[in-house]
């Protein structure tokens, strides 16, 4: 440790010379869990649970550290004031932890000293970065595990590829949707450079390992990580970025654990995601602990913390959380209105349609036993009411999806005649295929998730080049498609989830738009797509506060509120 470094460093991690005295308990470090473990005065204890937070502990006497670099220099800055006795087995891996966390905080202080905008060396990136794009690409080279979390359309894909260039971090591993692949190749090909030639890059293909050619830049899709799960932390990886990291966002899967692993062997890992919180927040813990583990502690003391109480996943105060994950450096969030004056906005309007109730009886009609038994709820368990009521909600929104397609397919219609270019957005397969069926004289193209990759991208290149106006898309499959050509965005059915909606927006209000963009809601009278609403004002309320965008004017919140009802609930009470 140089002079210098000593006096960057808060006072609380700098190197002394001997130690107070009196000793207030023992430090021990756990290596299963790896966490480190205060046992001693149970009033210093219980204030260590209560002042930092990732400290977790049931026992009388006993606090629990996670070993993560921000969290030991906490526990240094508790021991100058009630001196521990390290174990003497633990003693040099707390040394280390200690030079772990000294050079965690020089190169926070190194990065804040950076200058605020960067561009990559001449010769590396073929682009132009925008003067917002130029700080994202400076808070990327000063943050070695972090989350990119701009507003979608705002060219994340670019800025983690100029990052590449201006880093030189390369051998990298870029892991995307299955369909993004191509789209990360192209880009990849046409932006970067390396040594001056084109880069070389190698798709991964198969679930089976196999030996890689040597490359600067691997394309592995999330669907084949549970196959590369134990291989790919061998590779030695210099760079790790997870393409819409919200695929990560569900822990107890062969496909996490695999995306877990590499992260923890690479030294610079970047989450790319426009909506890293798609259902409730705490799915925000699973998506940090990958990027950095234990960032946010433990999952225990990240629910007491932030949630409403253990266990709970609803995040109490989401615009706390979302400024403390941009405060520590951990996450950089941007919106189309901050940065791009020129794009022109979105425009949102909800439209009822009339529907077939007759169609929508008879769909239902193969539920009603199952409606009646949850109704009466004779005999059932917990386990066997929610499975009922998944079952009748499920069958409930297909069937309202299906009632009303000939009239979204006639409102799709007028606005196909008047000239607009439109991109029309369902959930079930058998919505689409009537899409297809009255909708064919306009040669649409179709994105559902039952199309071979080359099918999906002859979809994209015939609407991108004007050869139809028209693009069917699956609610589900928008992520990553650049559809800027777009004047119009219709949803033929609703998704529970908000962010679903805003990521299939996004896919037109992209940098590129020229005109602004009308997003048409439209929905029937009965059915469920009023019910929904019960669940997307919740989850709106978590989306927003964690990302830090503008909430929802208080009477659109109350006038969501008085919309909102059970769905099956609803059903029951109609029969």
């Amino acid at each position: 440790m140089t002079e210098e470094e000593n006096r960057l460093l808060p006072a609380y991690l700098r190197e002394v010379e001997g130690e107070p005295g009196r000793v207030y308990g023992t430090l021990s470090y756990n290596r299963r869990s790896k966490v480190w473990t205060v046992k001693g005065d149970p009033n210093v204890t219980e204030m260590c649970k209560r002042l930092f937070p990732g400290t977790a502990g049931s026992k009388r006497g006993e606090a629990r550290f996670t070993a993560h670099a921000r969290v030991i220099g906490d526990l240094r800055w508790l021991m100058l004031r009630f001196p521990l006795a390290v174990k003497e087995s633990d003693r040099a891996l707390w040394e280390q932890a200690l030079a772990g966390a000294r050079a965690y905080a020089l190169r926070r202080e190194r990065a804040a000293a950076l200058p605020e905008r960067a561009v990559p060396p001449q010769g590396s990136f073929l682009g132009e970065l925008r003067p917002f794009q130029q700080e994202g690409l400076a808070f990327l080279l000063g943050h070695d595990r972090c989350l990119l979390a701009d507003e979608m359309g705002l060219g994340k894909t670019v800025q983690a590829l100029a990052y590449l260039a201006a880093s030189g971090n390369l051998p990298a591993l870029i892991i995307p949707p299955a369909h993004l692949t191509r789209n990360w190749l192209e880009e990849t090909l046409r932006f970067l450079r390396v040594d001056g030639r084109v880069p070389r890059v190698h798709v991964v293909h198969g679930l089976k390992p196999y030996e890689l050619p040597q490359a600067d830049v691997y394309i592995l899709h999330y669907l084949l990580l549970r196959g590369w799960k134990e291989i790919l932390p061998r590779l030695g990886f210099q760079t790790l970025i997870f393409d819409e990291v919200q695929e990560l966002r569900h822990s107890g899967t062969e496909k996490y654990s695999a995306a877990s692993l590499a992260a923890e062997k690479c030294e610079h890992v970047i989450g790319l995601s426009g909506t890293p919180i798609y259902n409730r927040g705490g799915e925000i813990w699973n998506v940090v602990n990958i990027l950095d583990y234990h960032f946010l502690g433990d999952w225990e003391s990240f629910s007491r913390e932030w949630c409403w109480g253990y266990g709970n996943a609803i995040v109490a105060k989401p615009e706390l959380l979302g400024a403390y994950l941009r405060r520590e450096g951990l996450m950089l969030r941007r919106v189309k209105q901050d940065v791009l004056s020129e794009l022109p906005p979105k425009r949102r309007l909800v439209q009822e349609l009339d529907w077939n109730d007759r169609v929508y009886a008879r769909l239902m009609e193969p539920v009603l036993p199952q409606l009646l038994r949850w109704k009466q709820g004779e005999g059932l368990t917990a386990s066997q009411r929610a499975i009922l009521e998944d079952s009748i909600s499920q069958q409930a929104r297909r069937a309202t999806g299906v009632a009303k397609a000939p009239y979204v397919c006639q409102f799709v219609r007028a606005l196909l005649e008047n000239g607009e270019k439109v991109l029309l957005f369902a959930h079930h397969h058998d919505v689409m295929d009537i899409y297809k069926q009255e909708l064919k004289t306009f040669r649409p193209g179709f994105i559902t998730g039952r199309e071979t990759p080359a099918q999906k991208a002859q979809a994209v290149d015939r609407f991108t080049q004007g050869q139809t106006n028209l693009c069917c898309i699956s609610l589900r499959a928008a992520s990553g498609l650049n559809l800027q050509r777009a004047t119009c965005v219709v949803f033929g059915e609703l998704d529970w989830s908000p962010a679903v909606h805003s990521q299939a927006e996004d896919r037109a209000h992209r940098m590129g738009q020229a005109d602004s963009l009308l997003c048409y809601y439209l929905v029937s009278p009965q059915g469920s797509d009023a019910d929904m609403q019960e669940a997307l004002g919740l989850k709106v309320s978590q989306f927003v506060g964690l990302m830090g965008d503008a909430p929802l004017p208080p009477e659109q919140q109350q006038d969501l509120a008085a919309q909102a009802r059970r769905h099956v609930e609803r059903l029951a009470a109609a029969m």
